[in-house]
């Protein structure tokens, strides 16, 4: 299931300028976004992951929706082999360049978008671009890393702005969003996109306390109290819920 052969696209890597070969490199592998994908609260049948990694999410997605049909992008050939265990295809090519045949004829009823955005030159550019493949009664789940968190302010206070291998400054960030600007500029090009929900997801500073005293439960119920209440200070990453809407519809009903 895992074999190459399965790929179905292999893009011209080196049609953007930014791609060079150290970047194609990069091998994104974690747990998945847990909190993003629970935004889906119902099944979609057949769901993009773009900017997919190594298919963390996709592997989430099968468990909580098993009959789902998950597709993947990645511009990184090492990542895709292990991606498509979860997905029924996974490209490989530049988020931003040309679309292969095969895709162009697709139809979604969600997109995924899960800490790449910040990677793009354009993004709210891309998410306008990508909304085209969306059935009428789409979604969208967007979910960037917040700027200006309290462990990022406290580095720009030191005068720390060192770029590292992943996080807020991961070295192929581009863009850089808080949790005041990020909707308003993602969605800025997209006028058919309805934002449903903007969550701020993090932590409260508890640090002993919540490794030794505190029960797991009540450090999570703070964490939630704080991020309600100031998320652009405790949000380590903002998540985005956006449905289609019909312009005319809409606008006959006000």
């Amino acid at each position: 299931m895992g074999s190459p052969a399965r790929i179905p696209f292999r893009g011209a890597l080196t049609a953007n300028p930014l791609n060079e070969p150290d970047l194609i490199t990069h091998f994104y592998k974690n747990d998945g976004n847990d909190p993003l994908i629970g935004l889906m609260d119902i099944p979609c049948a057949e769901i993009l992951d773009v900017g997919c990694g190594a298919g963390d999410n996709a592997a989430l997605l099968s468990a909580r929706f098993p009959g789902s049909k998950v597709d993947g992008i990645t511009h990184s050939r090492a990542e895709a082999d292990h991606a498509i265990a979860h997905m029924r295809d996974c490209w490989v090519f530049d988020i931003e360049s040309e679309w292969p045949s095969a895709l162009k004829s697709r139809k979604y009823d969600a997109l995924v978008f899960s800490h790449v955005l910040e990677h793009l030159r354009e993004p709210a550019a891309i998410v306008a671009a990508y909304c085209s493949l969306l059935r009428e009664t789409g979604i969208v789940l967007i979910a960037v890393p917040n700027i200006l968190s309290w462990r990022m302010r406290l580095r720009f206070l030191r005068g720390d702005f060192t770029y590292e291998e992943t996080g807020p400054l991961d070295s192929t960030h581009l863009r850089f969003f808080t949790f005041d600007s990020s909707d308003r500029f993602l969605l800025a090009r997209t006028g058919n996109l309805r934002l449903e929900s903007k969550i701020a997801h993090g932590s409260f500073p508890l640090w002993w306390a919540r490794r030794y005293l505190l029960p797991e439960p009540i450090c999570a119920s703070i964490d939630r109290w704080a991020c309600r209440h100031w998320p652009n200070l405790f949000a380590d990453q903002v998540l985005l819920r956006a449905a289609m809407c019909n312009l005319t519809t809409d606008s006959d009903a006000r």
